[in-house]
């Protein structure tokens, strides 16, 4: 009778969450005592309930049931292939009140809401961070566990998210399907082909409240934020450097140790960084991969043809 009164007499006692039935309770305080009892023979993913299991079995079958009539894209629950024939028809249903946003996803929509509060509720019991939706303080746990359940079955290499993981897949296979319409440039994912096209649209969505600066991605925004407020939250342990993003952090470490990962294969060259590697390469087969489009001008470097590009210009660098 609960489900017609709307009445919810399973109350949580860790927590203000209620219930219409027992079993319902029963889930919910597994995520406060972090049990997960059905788990994967074939990883180490484990679940609360067994028909999350059933769907990731899919994954590692390959089995994506619900398929998409308009594309190739495929999906292991219909709830999945609903939003994303979203992305065909342009529809949007879930509307912000205070701007003109709208969202496929109702979850979406409420992590959005949170940009305008500043509210953050997830916050983590480890450190300060805090962040809008629930999902981001899980990835952000694996920071403090080490967890990185997504493991490359070719090399050692482990992720923390899904997304890196089939990114980091797509450099074993060379696999790059979405391609740009505008130029021949091909990437291993949608999301940087939707970064690149903002790139011939001119579109920077994310800009300072501070300063005339403007960016494509909201990490580079962030990032840009700190440069205004001096924020530093990546110390080194060994001298006073800090640094405003955790990879600047550790390529500067390696100051530290001497470690040189990136080797080249024709002499006994080596780097801390993989775009130094890739320049050395060039000074092997002569290669200029960065052309002039206005001349027939090409370098080895990037910022070498930015610099070229001011002669163009007239915006010379003072």
């Amino acid at each position: 009778m609960a489900t017609h009164t709307g009445e919810q007499p399973f109350q949580c006692d860790l927590c203000n969450a209620a219930f219409k039935r027992k079993a319902g309770l029963e889930r919910h305080v597994m995520t406060h005592t972090g049990e997960k009892p059905y788990k994967c023979d074939l990883c180490d993913a484990a679940y609360l309930q067994k028909s999350s299991l059933d769907y990731h079995l899919m994954t590692h079958r390959g089995e994506k049931p619900f398929q998409c009539d308009l594309c190739d894209a495929a999906f292991t629950r219909k709830f999945n292939l609903d939003y994303h024939l979203m992305s065909h028809t342009g529809e949007k249903p879930h509307k912000c009140d205070l701007c003109n946003a709208a969202f496929t996803r109702k979850n979406t929509l409420k992590g959005h809401m949170a940009t305008h509060t500043g509210k953050k509720p997830f916050q983590c019991d480890l450190c300060d961070a805090a962040y809008l939706n629930k999902c981001k303080l899980k990835y952000h746990m694996r920071t403090h566990t080490g967890e990185k359940p997504f493991q490359c079955d070719i090399c050692n290499a482990a992720f923390t998210v899904k997304g890196y993981f089939e990114h980091h897949m797509g450099t074993h296979t060379g696999e790059k399907p979405y391609n740009c319409d505008l130029c021949n440039t091909a990437f291993r994912n949608k999301t940087i082909l939707k970064h690149h096209m903002m790139t011939h649209t001119g579109e920077k969505p994310f800009k300072c409240d501070l300063c005339d600066a403007a960016f494509i991605k909201k990490t580079a925004l962030k990032y840009h934020m700190m440069t205004h407020s001096g924020e530093k939250p990546f110390k080194c342990d060994l001298c006073d450097a800090a640094f405003i993003k955790r990879t600047a952090l550790k390529y500067h470490m390696m100051t530290h140790s001497g470690e040189k990962p990136f080797k080249c294969d024709l002499c006994d060259a080596a780097f801390r960084g993989k775009n130094h590697l890739k320049s050395h390469m060039a000074t092997h087969t002569d290669e200029k991969p960065f052309q002039c489009d206005r001349c027939i001008a090409a370098f080895r470097h990037k910022h070498h043809l930015k610099n070229h590009i001011a002669t163009h210009t007239g915006n010379l660098p003072m």
